[in-house]
């Protein structure tokens, strides 16, 4: 693992120069080359995430394409490629919105456009191909039911309650960064306004009752903490994976949250290039999207698909969503780089 100060320094350094990509092969010729390299290596795509599972499967199906996963956060996955620099061991991997940019400008990517590129929203695609966002997730609430006998329905609901909360690793991971950003939409801030969120967690970590571990099925299924804050994706992923499901409900805070995404990013120096490449087309895909959306995450190409029934049925109630917005990519990629010290110094130290 590389640790929080090296990753937040690497993350907050001065930009380099994006290496110029040749032009990139047509789509037959890309399944030939990928199905010669045989192998992916990814970062931060393990199987419980957005159903990767399904992905992994249909890649090894239909191409031949084994596959490894190193799971990581968003700043660890750009951390390790540049680090590796040409002696790579990563071909792709996937990050939080905000990081997809941050990966350009360390130079650490190659571009690529899936075929279905005109049907990705423009708010949510580099304009050369290094990064667009696959699938969208709201931050949500995973309460233990059984611990928590007056559900937390909002933020401030949350915060009034003798609840242990787990938020995830702020300042390294995506999921964990929005779920700070939801709060302080809940409580009056914004991107740039993150002081309401940070008092309210000050509390919770002087009281041991605030949880730095990212969420994952065997953690729910201990009841490591009483209320999960998570990407509604995972939350409803997470659940159906552990035998004491019916322990939690999945709810979206009913006084604000935050909507983003995750984009794939393809190492510069991916040692299976045409594989990553593929592996984003496939992604984009008719067949890859509603992979995503069995994993219960919201494809970025939801309104060019049939959904199936069983998938939609699964998905929280979308009245739920009514007081969740959009991140400011732009504002909030400047704005993340300072959570890790603002965090540190307002919360844990405070």
């Amino acid at each position: 693992m590389i640790n929080r100060r090296h990753a937040t320094a690497l993350l907050a350094a001065a930009a380099l120069p994006v290496r110029a990509q040749g032009p990139q092969p047509a789509l037959k010729d890309l399944e030939r080359l990928a199905r010669a390299e045989g192998k992916l290596a990814s970062v931060g795509m393990p199987d419980d995430w957005a159903n990767w599972r399904g992905t992994w499967a249909d890649l090894a199906k239909l191409y031949g394409i084994a596959h490894v996963d190193s799971d990581m956060s968003s700043a660890e996955e750009i951390a390790k490629i540049e680090a590796e620099k040409a002696n790579a061991s990563v071909d792709i991997g996937d990050v939080g919105f905000e990081f997809g940019a941050i990966a350009k400008a360390r130079g650490v990517t190659q571009p690529y456009k899936p075929t279905t590129w005109a049907q990705v929203p423009d708010w949510a695609k580099d304009a050369d191909g290094h990064w667009a966002l696959a699938y969208t997730g709201t931050i949500a609430f995973a309460v233990n039911t059984k611990r928590v006998k007056a559900v937390p329905r909002s933020w401030k609901a949350l915060f009034e309650a003798n609840a242990r909360v787990l938020i995830g690793e702020v300042g390294r991971a995506a999921q964990a960064n929005a779920g700070v950003l939801s709060a302080a939409i809940a409580l009056g801030g914004d991107e740039t306004h993150l002081a309401p969120a940070l008092a309210a967690f000050a509390p919770l970590a002087k009281q041991h009752r605030l949880v730095m571990t990212n969420a994952s099925p065997a953690l729910m299924e201990r009841g490591e903490a009483d209320v999960f804050v998570m990407w509604d994706f995972n939350a409803l992923s997470y659940r159906d994976k552990i035998p004491n499901a019916a322990d939690y409900e999945i709810l979206i805070p009913s006084d604000g949250s935050v909507t983003s995404g995750y984009t794939t990013i393809i190492n510069r120096n991916a040692p299976h290039p045409n594989a990553a490449m593929l592996a984003r087309e496939y992604i984009f895909s008719d067949a890859g999207q509603i992979q995503l959306a069995r994993g219960n995450a919201r494809p970025i190409r939801a309104d060019s698909l049939a959904l199936p029934e069983d998938v939609r049925r699964k998905l929280v109630d979308g009245k739920q969503y009514a007081k969740a917005r959009a991140v400011r990519p732009a504002v909030w990629s400047e704005e993340v780089k300072k959570l890790p010290r603002a965090w540190q110094r307002d919360v844990m130290d405070a």
